[in-house]
């Protein structure tokens, strides 16, 4: 291929993929597999790999990040990026309405719009093309996060149609969905690291990381709320034609906008979403009322530091006092102590609570806490609530401060605390009970060893029989020893046994992320197992060569070297080894065939004979991308015994089609 024809085919490419992105990301409605799109991308990148000079600037590939800023341009908005005025009762709404009643002369609707509770950011556009991406910062000036923003798959790189102007500028709301919050916290907890705050600091501090490869992994998401364009034929009346031109260009708009007429229908809509907005996949914080009519809001104008034809009604976080009864501490799998305040049970956002975070010592301290405090209590995006307050007024008068433990609440050993963090640790970590359970159940996880019904209280039970001291223990368990213990018979003790057996054939890349290894998270630990295709081979690595490696910084590669340094870890690993666990490279046999290629598959409930993680060997075997849900992309579920009803009903209702066990058998021939 000539370089004019690798140009055209580059173009054609783009579109093609900008096309599926904008059906993906914005509209719900993907019309090609997964495996397609990676084609498509795979070819694009292929020529552009090939032809650099060729790359456009919102070619989809420049989305994956890679571009490390240290530190961000200034970019001075055209438009003063206000916020707006604030409300937290009806009365001040009526107020609201009313005065514009008397301001203007011509009559007027209002359009009312979730308050998303993430990071303000506008986005300019020259000729339909991304330039900037720049935030509020102090409304006059703001940081230009370009490179950041790129890797926001519902932010368009390429504006859609013909029918474009020269410069646009579109402002709108980055935040972060409930779920991939609680997934990222999860992976921290998994790794030894403290939980995040909440959703909308972590996307701030999200966007202002240096690396934007990093960005791309958090699953920021985006929505539009205005443009501005000085060209005359785009100019509109009101600002839901203004929404609807933003969703003809390809930006994502919140599907819960409404148009108001009456004052009777405002107040039913702040009523409705007082409650209703727990029910969202992403946190709001208010409404914003605003008036529709763009000739009304020229003539109201602006006040200093916000637009008069606009208000945020802000909802009260959801808060409650109760009193502190204690502080308890916890111990995590790598050592970290997790301070947890009990309160006396309170009703908060419909659930009893009887626990908040606390977080660490510093927390404790900026709260002043006391013994017996009465203590203000509210959810957010948290995973469990949190305090935020104490009512030092009704404090007792000699109550006592706490103070931070100084031994481990369970085997009394000297904590300590690494410089730079805010964490106290046990370091006793062969010794702690709660250290060796956590290892262990990490071990055990399914998305590590997947050792079926090894859960925590059989794990406990096993560590205080004296049967397992560390995870190599358990390779060494026999029916025979599961016989005498509690809660085992006959078949219990075969299956589990049978379980830790099956763990063997674990690929390699499971195995590293099972080790437990501080920092080391699943999809890290696929990284490092890509480099170094043996367990030898990252224990021979110098302290350098891991810093080198995608995704380790100093941090994660001193972790690294200071678990290959300690002889009890050798001694477990070497252990692994002859129990004949994975602790190399295995590449992929061929195929079996390619009858089930680019489809995806589900299966679901229990088939006779045969073992998930056989089934999902068998489908891939034929080229099938096998699914965990039931979703938008799923196309075949392989319904088996005792199959879960609602995940049938899901399925139904997205027209995946559903097939036994003895259809699917027919389709590869078996």
């Amino acid at each position: 291929m000539n370089k004019e024809q690798a140009k055209l085919k580059i173009e054609q490419l783009v579109q093609e993929i900008l096309y599926h992105d904008d059906l993906y990301f914005n509209q719900d409605k993907p019309v090609i597999t997964d495996r397609e799109y990676d084609e498509l991308y795979l070819e694009l990148k292929k020529l552009e790999n090939q032809f650099p000079e060729l790359v456009l600037p919102y070619s989809p590939t420049q989305r994956i990040g890679g571009t490390v800023s240290k530190n961000f341009p200034v970019f001075h908005h055209k438009i003063p990026f206000l916020s707006l005025a604030n409300s937290y009762s009806i009365e001040e709404i009526h107020d609201f309405i009313t005065r514009n009643l008397k301001l203007s002369q011509k009559p007027f609707t209002f359009i009312l719009q979730h308050k998303f509770d993430g990071v303000a950011l506008s986005l300019h556009y020259q000729k339909g093309i991304l330039t900037h991406a720049v935030t509020r910062g102090d409304g006059s000036k703001g940081d230009d996060i370009t490179a950041n923003a790129k890797t926001i798959r519902s932010i368009p790189l390429k504006l859609k149609g013909n029918h474009i102007p020269e410069f646009l500028e579109v402002r709108g709301e980055v935040f972060m969905h409930l779920k991939d919050f609680q997934k990222l916290n999860q992976e921290r907890l998994d790794n030894g690291e403290p939980p995040l705050m909440n959703p909308r600091n972590t996307t701030s501090g999200t966007l202002k990381l240096q690396d934007s490869k990093e960005v791309a992994k958090r699953k920021l998401d985006f929505v539009a709320y205005y443009l501005f364009t000085d060209e005359e034929p785009f100019s509109f009346d009101t600002d839901e034609k203004q929404l609807q031109q933003l969703k003809n260009w390809g930006f994502p708009i919140s599907e819960h906008n409404k148009v108001c007429k009456e004052l009777s229908e405002i107040d039913e809509y702040l009523k409705i979403w007082k409650d209703k907005r727990f029910t969202l996949s992403y946190d709001i914080d208010g409404i914003v009322i605003k008036i529709n009519e763009l000739s009304v809001r020229e003539e109201l104008g602006f006040t200093a530091k916000s637009p008069r034809w606009a208000i945020a009604y802000k909802y009260e976080a959801e808060k409650a006092v109760t009193q502190l009864e204690s502080i308890s501490y916890q111990v995590g799998r790598t050592g970290v102590i997790t301070p947890v305040a009990n309160l006396k049970p309170v009703l908060l956002a419909g659930t009893t609570v009887k626990r908040a975070s606390v977080y660490n010592e510093e927390e404790i301290q900026r709260l002043d806490l006391h013994e017996f405090d009465y203590v203000m209590v509210e959810k957010g995006g948290e995973i469990i609530p949190k305090i935020s307050g104490v009512l030092v007024e009704k404090r007792e008068k000699n109550a006592k401060k706490i103070e931070f433990i100084k031994n481990c609440p369970s085997c009394n050993t000297e904590l300590i605390k690494i410089p730079g963090e805010a964490n106290w640790y046990c370091p006793n970590s062969e010794g702690c009970k709660p250290q060796i359970i956590g290892r262990i159940e990490h071990f055990a996880h399914r998305k590590a060893m997947n050792i079926e019904g090894l859960g925590t209280e059989i794990i406990t039970q096993l560590v205080n029989t004296g049967l397992v001291h560390n995870v190599a223990d358990l390779y060494d368990i026999t029916i025979e020893k599961l016989l005498p213990l509690e809660r085992f018979a006959q078949k219990s003790a075969e299956n589990l046994y049978n379980s830790i057996q099956n763990s063997k054939n674990q690929p390699y890349e499971k195995v590293l992320f099972a080790l437990g290894i501080r920092h080391v998270g699943e999809n890290l630990a696929k990284k490092i197992a890509n480099k170094y295709t043996s367990i030898e081979k990252i224990q021979e690595s110098s302290l350098e060569e891991l810093i080198a490696t995608p995704d380790v910084g100093e941090t994660i590669a001193k972790s690294i070297k200071d678990y290959f340094s300690n002889p009890q870890n050798l001694v477990i690993l070497e252990r692994l080894k002859q129990a004949q666990l994975q602790l190399h490279k295995h590449y992929e046999k061929s195929k079996a065939s390619n009858k089930l290629e680019g489809m995806t598959i589900l299966f679901s409930g229990t088939v006779p004979g045969y073992k998930r993680e056989d089934l999902v060997a068998l489908a891939e075997s034929h080229g099938a991308k096998v699914l965990n849900s039931v979703s938008k992309n799923l196309q075949i579920l392989v319904a088996g015994e005792d199959m879960g009803p609602k995940k049938l009903e899901k399925a139904k209702e997205l027209g995946v089609k559903i097939i036994n066990f003895d259809e699917f058998q027919k389709m590869i021939d078996l």
